[in-house]
This record gives C-alpha cells, sequence and structure tokens, in this order.
C-alpha cells in the first residue's frame, strides 16, 4: 500500500479509501465488519462513509467495527452531510442548524471524539457560504471535525468559499469526491487542474462506473441481473448507454490482453491520474475487496493509457456521472431552490 497526501494538508492516507454505502444494505453486519478487517490489514488508513447511508446504519456499523478491532485512531475517517435525513423543513442543508445537528449525530453513531474528513455532499444554494464555512470553523475549534472537503461541487463553488476562507481565515476546503471513471472523464476539462492548483486532493467515487467496469455488463446482451442498471433502458438511459457499451468492450480486450479482470485495470488506471489522494472503493464482499487490492500491483504502461485516451479522451464521456451530479443538479435548481431536497 502506497500513501499520498490528503491535498495540501500534512494528512497522509492510503492510495485506497474504503467506501461504506453498501454496509447495513446489501453487505451485512458480520462481513461488514470482516471487510473492514482486512482492509485495515492490508494497510487501508481511510475510511469514507455518510450519514445518508442507509439514514445512519453505515455510520454505526462502521462505528461498532472500529471500536471492536481497537483501530481508531489508526483511521482517517471520513463521514458527510447536508443530504436529506428526514422529512422535516431542517433535516438537510448546509445550515448551521442541520450541520451542527448532523455533525452531532454522526459522532454518536460513529462512537467517536472526533471526523477527521467531513464533506459537505451535495450542493445547497439555499444556505449562503459565510454561514457554512463559519458553522464549520465552529466545529473545528470544538474538536469535531478536523478537515472539510466537498462532494460532487463544481469548481466555481469551490473557489467562491476558497476565497471566503482565505479572506476571513475560515477552513479551507482540503478534499473534493466526484464521480470519475473510464467511462466519463468529465472532471478533466476544469476540476482537476482546479483541485491541483490549490492544493485539494480528489478522492473520486464509483471507480467502476456503477458495474460497467466490472466486465458484467456487456453489449448486446441484457443488463446484469441485480445490477444498479437490471431494469435500464439503453436507449434512454444517460449513463448505460450504447457508447458505454462500446467502450467497455474495447476495455476488457485492454484487460485481457494485460491478463486482468477489467475491474483491476480501472482502478488500476484511476490510481495513474493526476491529483488523486485516493480512489474510494465500495466493496459488497470479501472478494470485491481483495479484486480492488490486487489493483495495486498493475502497473500500466504508457501504451496502455494511450490506449485508454484512444477510446475515451481526456475530458469526454459516454457515461454521464459528473454533468448529471453537478451541473445538472444546479442547472434545475435555476427553476427551484428546493429541486436539490430530491437527493
Amino acid at each position: 500500500m502506497q500513501y499520498r497526501q490528503l491535498g495540501r494538508t500534512g494528512t497522509r492516507v492510503s492510495e485506497l479509501c474504503l467506501g461504506t454505502m453498501n454496509f447495513g444494505g446489501s453487505t451485512d453486519e458480520p462481513t461488514s465488519a470482516r471487510i473492514i478487517e482486512q482492509a485495515i490489514d492490508a494497510g487501508i488508513n481511510f475510511i469514507d462513509t455518510a450519514n445518508v447511508y442507509g439514514r445512519g446504519v453505515s455510520e454505526e456499523i462502521t462505528g461498532r467495527a472500529l471500536v471492536a478491532n481497537g483501530h481508531r485512531d489508526d483511521i482517517v475517517l471520513a463521514t458527510k452531510a447536508v443530504a436529506g435525513m428526514g422529512e422535516g423543513q431542517n433535516d438537510h442543508g448546509a445550515s448551521r442548524y442541520h450541520l451542527t445537528r448532523a455533525v452531532e449525530d454522526s459522532l454518536a453513531r460513529l462512537q467517536t471524539d472526533r471526523i477527521d474528513l467531513f464533506y459537505l455532499h451535495i450542493v445547497d444554494l439555499t444556505t449562503p457560504m459565510d454561514e457554512i464555512l463559519d458553522t464549520l470553523d465552529v466545529l473545528v475549534k470544538q474538536g469535531k471535525i478536523l478537515y472539510v472537503g466537498t462532494s460532487k461541487w463544481p469548481p466555481t463553488l469551490i473557489m467562491e468559499g476558497l476565497a471566503l476562507a482565505d479572506a476571513h481565515g475560515l477552513p479551507r476546503f482540503v478534499a473534493e469526491q466526484p464521480p470519475y471513471q473510464m467511462l466519463d472523464r468529465g472532471i478533466e476539462t476544469e476540476l482537476v487542474w482546479m483541485c491541483m492548483r490549490q492544493g485539494i486532493g480528489i478522492c473520486p467515487w464509483g471507480p467502476l462506473a456503477y458495474g460497467m467496469l466490472s466486465g458484467r455488463y456487456r453489449k448486446g446482451q441484457p443488463p446484469h441481473e441485480g445490477g444498479r442498471f437490471a431494469k435500464a433502458d439503453i436507449d434512454t438511459n444517460s449513463r448505460y448507454t450504447h457508447a458505454a457499451m462500446d467502450a467497455v468492450e474495447e476495455y476488457i480486450k485492454l484487460a485481457e490482453a494485460r491478463g486482468v479482470p477489467l475491474a483491476e485495470f480501472a482502478h488500476a488506471w484511476l490510481l495513474t491520474r493526476p491529483g488523486i489522494s485516493s480512489v474510494i472503493i465500495g466493496p459488497r464482499t470479501e472478494e470485491h475487496l481483495a479484486s480492488a487490492l490486487r489493483s495495486l500491483d498493475i502497473e500500466l504502461t504508457a501504451e496502455e493509457l494511450a490506449a485508454v485516451d484512444e477510446i475515451v479522451p481526456p475530458g469526454k464521456h459516454v457515461s454521464d456521472f459528473f454533468d448529471g451530479n453537478v451541473y445538472a443538479r444546479l442547472r434545475s435548481m435555476i427553476q427551484t431552490e428546493d429541486e436539490w431536497r430530491k437527493r
């Protein structure tokens, strides 16, 4: 396992981050606890969760596992808030009211005295940036959170936050968590170089594009049973597309030529990308974790990287993850500020 700086901070994190979105859902608690233990044994020191994952269940499972195995202080523990946790008017958002409650609730579920990295999970245009950053400043000074980051934020709003932080001595964003993988390279147009210039670590999620880069979805075959796109219409879906399936077939050829599964090739590719602090993996099973760990031993050649660029060029996409998660949501907010509450 190699370790990288978390943006411009002095904290070092493993190049793979254990994502826990499946814990308490498709992955039961005993399996989740084993996955956490195996990840730590393999050198992973970065775990990512969120309050909305199972409405707190993922945090609870993660907290219990870290108490049981005694490794809490060996882990950089990240969680998130902003997305809806209830139906009440203040059960979502980045207001002082909601963020303060959300942090207290996450600390209790995680059974810890601090959140090492606290992400603003989605954009909230209804709360002024000064209220957001001032709230985070209070929480940092209280020792309840150490670092702050963003998830699915556009460069413009990240820069707005940085400008305000620098002008008033408020917490700076140190990490951004965007969707990024070989089928959608949209972050390369602006977000990557902005983050690199500003010292923000990129921690991408969805490295396998909801399973399309696992090799389980193939061109001309019915969608993978039980997968995210099991009932998707390839003619209308913005992610599961004909162009994406064409690209997958080409990527499979590259992986087969290398003698590795497509999933491991896809993880290895992300680890070569500039600006990446850590790649978030989301294993449902112990074998999924083992596969992700094997990708660390794959060193792609210049020829293989060039071949990937030929299939989906830098900055382009054949499956819409980045625009749909970032700009499409903002476009909808132009019509109604409450649109974001649907997520």
